[in-house]
C-alpha cells in the first residue's frame, strides 16, 4: 500500500512539473502567461459577447462595442486564462442531455426535492405543442447549462391528473428555485409570464429570480451594518461592482452554496460616499472579496482565479467543503492508488488484472467501511468546536499561493481529460519497467510466466487448497498428490466415501521436532564423539521416501560396529546397536552394551529436550528403551517417539499419535513440566 501510495504523490508531482512547463511553453510562444490581464479593447466584439455569456451577463440591448466593453469591465478583470477558457468552451459543440420525467414521482424526486439546484422545466400540456420551439429549447439548455442550471421536459401525456392538481392546463415553464437561505430548504416553483418567447427573454427572467435571493446593498450605511454584523454565517463573499444586478454565475453560485457561504452584492452605481469602502479597503471596482474569521482575501489576485463559475467555484469549495466533496475527493485518490497495482504487478496480464480486481474491491470496500464511523463521529453535537477547527486550516491552507496553483492544474488536467490518462498512462508505464528491472536483478521467475502458466498454477493452488487440508506446519505451495497420480481424482469421484478421508501431506514430518537421547554421565570425550557419529548414521532405508538426504543415515554402518555380533545375535529395535552381554562375548561388544544400557542406570539429560515434550524412557511403538544416543522425534501433543518408529507409524497413513490420537499435523496447547525433584538423597 505504501508503494502505491508514493508511486500516486509522484504521479501528482509529476503532473504539477508537466503544468508548470506548459505555462512556460505558452509564455515562450505568444508572450503571455495565464494570469495576465486582458485590455477589452483590443478584443473583437464576438470575443467581448463570449465573455458576457460565460459570466451570464445580457447584452441583447448592447448593438455597439463600446457598450459591451463597458459592461465586461464592470463585471471584473479578464485574465488571458479566462478567455482562452471561454473561446475552447464555445468552440467545443457539445450536446448537453435533458431529462424527460415520466411522472409525479420522478419529477418530485429530481425537481422538488433537491434543495440546492435551480431547474428550468418546460411543461407540455396535453394535445398542446411546447411554448418553446426544438431549436430555441437547445440554445436554452445550452446557455443556461453553463451555469450548473439543469432543465427538462415535463410532458402532462404521462400523468394528467398531476398537471391537472398543478393548475398546468398549458404549455409553460417552470423553474425551481430554493425558497430559503438556509441549506436544505423549501423549493419554491415559478411560471414564466412573459409575452416574448426568446431565449434572452427567458435567461433574463431566470437570472432575475436567482439574484432575488442574493442580499443586495444599495448605500454606505447599509455596508456599514452588514460589515460589522456577526451572524451564522462564517464565510461571506462580496461583489462590489457598478450593475444593475450580480451575474448569473455569481447567483447561481449563491443557490449551490445555500448554508455555507452568504453571497452579498453592493451596488456602487449611485454612490456619492464611498470613504467607508476606502476604510475596509476597498479601493477599486468591481471586487470580489472573501470575507472570513481569519481576515480578508482578495478574489482574483492569484493563478487560476477567474472571473466564472468553474474557477470560483473550485474556490469556494476547497475553503467551505462538504463532506461528500471530501469523500468524493477520497474515493478518486483510493482507485487511483488501487490502479498502480496493474503496474506493480509483474507477470501475466490475466494475473494483473485478477489483482487490479481484488485491490479495487479491497480498497473501495475499507473506504466505505472507514467513512462510516466518521459520519457518525461527525453528526455528535459537542464536535462543533472540532467542525470549527477543521475548516479554519482549510481556510489557512486553501488561500495560499501554492493551493490556487493546485486549483488551476486541477481545471486544467479536468478539462482535458486525454492528458490526463494518456500521463497516468505513461507514469504507470515506467513505474512497470523499473519494477520489472528491479525484479530481473532478483531472479524472479514471475516476471517471465505466461498467462498459461500462471492459470495453470493458479488451478494447481486452487485444486490443493480444495482437497487438501491446510496443515499447522504446511508453508505453501506445496507438491500436490494429483501430479503424482491422477488416477486418484477419478477414484475419489468413483468412491464419494473417500471424500470423507481427507489426504494429508507428509510434508510436515519434517518440522517434528528431533534430537538426541542423552544420559548424565561421565564418559569420555572420545566415546560421546563415538557415539553420536555412530547415531548419525542411525536411521530406515525403508523411508528415505519421506526425508531428504541429509537425514538419511544406514542401519548397516551402525551394525558394523559390532564386530563381534552375529546376524542373529543382534537386537536394533531402537535404531542403535544395543547388544545384550549374553548374546555378544565380544570384549568391544560389550563395552557397547554396557554404554547402551537402560536408562535406569543413568539420569536422562531432560535438559536437551524441547520444553513441549513429555519426559518419557520408552517408546510405545516398539516397546524399547530409549538408548543412549538414539534419535527421537516428538509430535505436537508432546509423546515422544523412536524416529523410525513414528515414521513409520505416520508413513503409513496414521497421522496422529499413537498414544493419546491428537492429529500429528496440528498445533496443540504446550505441555507446562513440573519442577523437577533433586536427586540427592535427603541428609
Amino acid at each position: 500500500m505504501w508503494v502505491k501510495l508514493c508511486c500516486l504523490l509522484l504521479y501528482f508531482l509529476a503532473l504539477f512539473v508537466l503544468a508548470r512547463v506548459f505555462e512556460a511553453v505558452a509564455w515562450y510562444e505568444s508572450g503571455f502567461l495565464a494570469t495576465q490581464l486582458v485590455d477589452p479593447v483590443a478584443l473583437s466584439f464576438r470575443k467581448l459577447r463570449t465573455i458576457l455569456e460565460c459570466r451570464g451577463l445580457g447584452h441583447s440591448g448592447l448593438p455597439e462595442k463600446k457598450d459591451v466593453r463597458e459592461l465586461v469591465e464592470k463585471s471584473g478583470d479578464l485574465m488571458e486564462g479566462e478567455l482562452y477558457s471561454a473561446l475552447k468552451e464555445e468552440e467545443a459543440s457539445e450536446s448537453v442531455s435533458s431529462t424527460n420525467f415520466s411522472g409525479e414521482m420522478h419529477f418530485y424526486e429530481l425537481v422538488e426535492d433537491t434543495k440546492d439546484g435551480i431547474w428550468l422545466v418546460q411543461v407540455i400540456a396535453n394535445d398542446r405543442s411546447p411554448l418553446v420551439g426544438k431549436v430555441h429549447w437547445e440554445k436554452m439548455v445550452k446557455k443556461v447549462s453553463r451555469f450548473g442550471i439543469r432543465t427538462g421536459t415535463f410532458n402532462c401525456s404521462s400523468d394528467p391528473r398531476y398537471c391537472k392538481r398543478r393548475g398546468w392546463l398549458k404549455s409553460t415553464l417552470i423553474m425551481s428555485v430554493p425558497q430559503t437561505s438556509t441549506s436544505k430548504g423549501k423549493v419554491m416553483l415559478k411560471e414564466y409570464s412573459g409575452r416574448k418567447i426568446e431565449v434572452e427573454h427567458i435567461f433574463k427572467w431566470i437570472t432575475a429570480h436567482a439574484a432575488s435571493r442574493i442580499k443586495t446593498i444599495y448605500n454606505s450605511e447599509h455596508l456599514k451594518e452588514e460589515w460589522n454584523r456577526s451572524d451564522q454565517y462564517r464565510v461571506k463573499i462580496y461583489l462590489f461592482a457598478n450593475l444593475d444586478q450580480p451575474p448569473a454565475f455569481f447567483s447561481a453560485l449563491s443557490v449551490k452554496f445555500t448554508g455555507r457561504v452568504e453571497f452579498i452584492f453592493v451596488n456602487v452605481e449611485n454612490w456619492d460616499n464611498k470613504s467607508y469602502m476606502a476604510e475596509i479597503g476597498i479601493y477599486k471596482t468591481p471586487s470580489y472579496i472573501l470575507r472570513t474569521p481569519e481576515g480578508i482575501y482578495r478574489y482574483g489576485n492569484n493563478t487560476g482565479e477567474f472571473i466564472s463559475l468553474r474557477a470560483m467555484d473550485s474556490f469556494l469549495r476547497s475553503l467551505q467543503p462538504e463532506v461528500n466533496d471530501l469523500f468524493v475527493l477520497s474515493l478518486v485518490l483510493v482507485n487511483l492508488m488501487a490502479w498502480m497495482d496493474l503496474f506493480i504487478t509483474q507477470g501475466a496480464t490475466i494475473k494483473r488484472f485478477v489483482v487490479l480486481i481484488s485491490t479495487l474491491g479491497t480498497y473501495n470496500s475499507l473506504l466505505i467501511i472507514s467513512w462510516l464511523p466518521v459520519l457518525g463521529f461527525l453528526q455528535l453535537p459537542y464536535l462543533d468546536s472540532f467542525y470549527e477547527y477543521s475548516l479554519k486550516l482549510f481556510r489557512y491552507s486553501n488561500t495560499t499561493t501554492l493551493a490556487s496553483w493546485v486549483r488551476a492544474d486541477w481545471m486544467f488536467y479536468s478539462s482535458h481529460p486525454a492528458l490526463f490518462l494518456s500521463t497516468y498512462l505513461g507514469h504507470g508505464l515506467l513505474i512497470d519497467y523499473f519494477e520489472k528491472k528491479r525484479r530481473r536483478n532478483n531472479n524472479t521467475d514471475e516476471v517471465n510466466a505466461n498467462n498459461l502458466e500462471w492459470l495453470s498454477s493458479l488451478w494447481d493452488w486452487y485444486t490443493s487448497y480444495l482437497f487438501h487440508p491446510i496443515a499447522s506446519f504446511q508453508h505453501f505451495p506445496f507438491d500436490s498428490d494429483w501430479d503424482e497420480d491422477p488416477d486418484l481424482f477419478l477414484e475419489r469421484l468413483a468412491f464419494p466415501d473417500l471424500w470423507l478421508h481427507p489426504l494429508i501431506p507428509t510434508d510436515y514430518i519434517k518440522n517434528l521436532p528431533m534430537w538426541r537421547f542423552q544420559c548424565l554421565g561421565a564418559h569420555s570425550d572420545e566415546e560421546m564423539l563415538e557415539t553420536f557419529t555412530d547415531s548419525e548414521s542411525d536411521s530406515d532405508s525403508e523411508n528415505k521416501e519421506v526425508f531428504s538426504s541429509d537425514r538419511e543415515v544406514s542401519e548397516d554402518d551402525e551394525l558394523s560396529t559390532c564386530h563381534g555380533c552375529s546376524e542373529g545375535e543382534r537386537r536394533c529395535g531402537v535404531g542403535a546397536c544395543s547388544c545384550a552381554s549374553h548374546y555378544c562375548h565380544h570384549e568391544p561388544c560389550e563395552r557397547k552394551a554396557r554404554s547402551y544400557s537402560s536408562p535406569g542406570d543413568l539420569e536422562p539429560d531432560w535438559s536437551a529436550w524441547p520444553p513441549d515434550m513429555l519426559h518419557c524412557t520408552e517408546c510405545v511403538v516398539c516397546l524399547e528403551n530409549f538408548a543412549k544416543g538414539c534419535l527421537l522425534m516428538g509430535l505436537p501433543c508432546g509423546h515422544v517417539f523412536h524416529q523410525n518408529c513414528i515414521v513409520m507409524w505416520l508413513a503409513g497413513g496414521r497421522h496422529c499419535c499413537p498414544v493419546c490420537r491428537w492429529a500429528s499435523y496440528k498445533k496443540k496447547q504446550p505441555y507446562t513440566h513440573p519442577q523437577p525433584l533433586s536427586s540427592e538423597p535427603p541428609s
